[in-house]
């Protein structure tokens, strides 16, 4: 497998562009569920500029009604990133003091299910919750501090590098 380098600047300029509306080119979620975990998967495919098409274990998207479970949910994005060992981004879980920007965080309101994707667009301090700003849809927000939402539990995703083939 070859590999490049996931381009973080490139998910922040996505996120500050689209966090407070809807890019045309993506179905939105808001009346489904949620758009959290598609914005997220849009922001890490600007970063990653390479899908995975894997019918039921990828992450692609091509209409609204032709994308891979992971692209917009919370369990699957997270299942995707950590177990991808071919085309696309890849990523292992962390802890908070390792996080960058370009990363996701998941929470979970209830202690027991993951529900809420969010991308770190800044990391002023990563040892303090009030140093760390996300950007989200959903709850659409652009350099919301992650210490503002009332959660029970957080998981860290470091997107390491991108698969990009075996050429």
């Amino acid at each position: 497998m070859k590999y490049r380098e996931y381009n973080r600047t490139a998910v922040i300029q996505y996120a500050k562009k689209w966090a407070f509306s809807r890019n045309p080119k993506y179905y939105n979620f808001d009346p489904v569920g949620g758009d959290c975990t598609s914005f997220a998967s849009q922001c890490i495919y600007a970063g990653s500029q390479k899908m995975n098409y894997q019918k039921t274990l990828g992450w692609y998207y091509i209409n609204g009604n032709n994308k891979s479970p992971s692209w917009s949910g919370v369990e699957y994005l997270h299942n995707f990133l950590i177990d991808n060992k071919g085309v696309g981004p890849q990523a292992f879980e962390t802890t908070q003091n390792k996080i960058e920007i370009g990363d996701i965080a998941q929470l979970s309101f209830d202690g027991k299910t993951f529900a809420h994707t969010l991308v770190i667009v800044s990391v002023e301090n990563k040892f303090v919750l009030h140093g760390i700003k996300i950007a989200s849809h959903t709850f659409d927000s652009f350099e919301k501090p992650i210490s503002e939402y009332n959660f029970k539990k957080i998981r860290w995703v470091h997107i390491n590098n991108v698969g990009i083939g075996y050429n």
